[in-house]
């Protein structure tokens, strides 16, 4: 996934410096910059390149990492609650993309309940992690997890997932990139409160 990492930083470079540009040579390379990004991003991740081309010509300004949350849910047991992504096949914590117009906490209660069924209070920021660019999620992002209470509602699947249900942390079969490390930080830091 070096590659990955490499094509995205070189993305944010691309996009900036078309931003910053004053003159038609520095806008020239910045766009063959961001044509050669697109078809080796392409290539890796099997998207056709004018798809990707088309993303990164939409965003405006500086390139800076998506920012995502999750919901941490844990049952009676001490089990955790996963959904499994379809297109991946992998094991996630219930979540996804902040919105504009919301704050962090906002868009984790829409995100479980949009995913879950289920209504949640967040209760603690478990911290801030760095999601390396990989096959599933091509772009650098900022996962900030919460622990969460389910206040109201009854589990049930979206069409985001192909499965949702409860596990225990170590008997996950194929987890999401990062959600091991916060799973497995969120059960210490439930167990120590």
């Amino acid at each position: 996934m070096q590659l990955l990492s490499l094509l995205d930083e070189l993305r944010a470079i691309g996009r900036t410096g078309l931003n910053f540009a004053d003159n038609p040579y520095d806008e020239e390379r910045y766009e063959r910059i961001l044509e050669l990004v697109s078809q080796y991003y392409g290539k890796t991740v099997g998207v056709p390149s004018e798809e990707i081309r088309e993303d990164m010509a939409a965003e405006m300004g500086q390139v800076t990492p998506k920012v995502g949350v999750d919901a941490i849910l844990f049952d009676e047991e001490g089990q955790i609650l996963l959904m499994k992504r379809p297109e991946s096949g992998l094991w996630c914590l219930p979540g996804g993309a902040m919105e504009i117009h919301e704050s962090p906490e906002e868009a984790v209660v829409r995100e479980a309940h949009e995913e879950t069924g289920l209504s949640i209070r967040p209760e603690t920021l478990l911290g801030a992690y760095r999601l390396e660019p990989n096959s599933v999620h091509p772009y650098t992002t900022i996962l900030l997890p919460y622990l969460c209470t389910v206040t109201d509602g009854t589990l049930q699947l979206s069409h985001e997932g192909e499965a949702l249900q409860y596990w225990e942390v170590e008997e996950v079969p194929d987890w999401f990139p990062k959600h091991e490390e916060i799973a497995l930080e969120a059960r210490k830091q439930r167990d120590d409160d």
